[in-house]
């Protein structure tokens, strides 16, 4: 029997997540009707009418609002679900103590992080499976079911803040590292649009490149590091800047504000 899994809140991670599924009978609720509808006709999600109607449906049920709204929201499902169902939540910052505690434990908890290139299905995701009394078929369950979207990584609730920091934060970090490319490109002569192209390619490319090579990334850099050459005057001015340092501080940050998010 095909396991059902039902989405309460379809923002722009929930769409994604609904749209990169496969091998499930796939259910949602949100207070925007008509774009229920959308993905009706457009991959099949079977519309709710209501957060209850929905938990009366669905063997897994995932948390897809803001944080803010989680609350309230747990406080409708708590009194309808069941101990065989398990609910999911991608909800940012809130532990999965704190969704048992809002839904009387009646079921177990996952919590679930994922970073935003899971809307082009190429996600990192974490996944904690430490509630003791998930049954071993919903682990199975929660540990496959996403890998359609990008990669899955099961580790324990402890981690959480660090994968918040370095790759649910990190993909500001590259679009951010790519606008300034493309500005130096522009401040150099080259236009805007050109500029943009290939400063696209480069990152694509060089993490293609890093994936299929058995070379360390570092390797991979001294490859473009001729003695007296241009790379090698562009890092050293990196480096008397402190740039690698300062990365490794803004995740730091990170993390701290992560920490300070989930008390």
């Amino acid at each position: 029997m095909t396991a059902s899994i039902g989405f309460i809140g379809l923002g722009n991670m929930g769409a994604a997540m609904v749209r990169g599924l496969t091998g499930v009978s796939v259910h949602g609720a949100d207070l925007n009707r008509e774009f229920l509808e959308s993905l009706r006709d457009d991959c099949g999600l079977i519309p709710a009418n209501s957060i209850t109607e929905l938990a009366e449906t669905c063997d897994y049920l995932v948390l897809a609002v803001k944080p803010q709204h989680a609350k309230s929201v747990c406080d409708e499902l708590a009194p309808v679900l069941q101990q065989s169902q398990c609910l999911l939540s991608i909800c940012a910052g809130l532990t999965s103590q704190r969704l048992k505690e809002w839904t009387g434990s009646t079921c177990p908890v996952v919590r679930i992080m994922p970073n935003t290139p899971a809307l082009v299905g190429e996600g990192v995701f974490a996944v904690c499976l430490d509630d003791e009394s998930l049954t071993f078929e919903q682990k199975s369950f929660v540990g496959e079911i996403f890998k359609s979207l990008g990669q899955v990584h099961i580790m324990p609730e402890t981690s959480f803040d660090a994968f918040t920091a370095v790759i649910g934060s990190g993909p500001a970090y590259v679009c951010y590292f790519i606008e300034a490319l493309i500005e130096s490109a522009v401040e150099l002569g080259l236009a805007r649009p050109q500029a943009t192209e290939m400063v696209y390619g480069l990152f694509s490319g060089t993490t293609k490149m890093c994936i299929q090579s058995d070379k360390h990334v570092s390797q991979l850099r001294e490859m473009v590091t001729s003695p007296a050459g241009t790379t090698i005057e562009a890092l050293i001015h990196m480096d008397r800047q402190a740039v690698r340092a300062s990365i490794i501080d803004a995740a730091k940050k990170s993390f701290a504000r992560s920490v300070e998010l989930g008390k």
